[in-house]
C-alpha cells in the first residue's frame, strides 16, 4: 500500500530532477537516467506513477532501492541533529 506524504518542496526538488534527467538524455555532459531514478525517487510518496516506477527500479536492481532509502534517514538524521546544534545556540542566548 502505497503512503501518500504530499510536500510542496519535494514536488518541486522531484520535478526539477526529472527535468534534469531529460536534459541529460539529450546533452553528453549530464547522467540523464541518474536524475530520472533520482527524481522518481523523491516523487515516490507524491505520485502512484514515481511509485510503480520505484517498483520497476527494484525490481531491476535488487537492494539499490533500500540503499538509497537507508542514505536518506541517515541524511535527514544528519539535518535534523545539525539544526537541533543551531537551535541550541539560540536557546542560550
Amino acid at each position: 500500500m502505497m503512503e501518500f506524504r504530499p510536500s510542496a518542496p519535494r514536488k518541486a526538488a522531484g520535478i526539477g530532477m526529472l527535468g534534469l534527467g531529460v536534459l541529460g538524455l539529450v546533452l553528453p555532459f549530464l547522467q540523464g537516467f541518474l536524475f530520472l531514478a533520482l527524481g522518481v525517487f523523491i516523487l515516490r510518496h507524491q505520485y502512484v506513477w514515481a511509485h510503480r516506477g520505484m517498483g520497476w527500479i527494484e525490481g531491476r536492481w535488487p537492494g539499490a532501492v533500500a540503499k538509497v532509502e537507508g542514505m536518506e534517514a541517515r541524511l535527514l538524521a544528519r539535518f535534523r541533529a545539525g539544526m537541533e546544534h543551531v537551535r541550541g545556540w539560540f536557546r542560550r542566548g
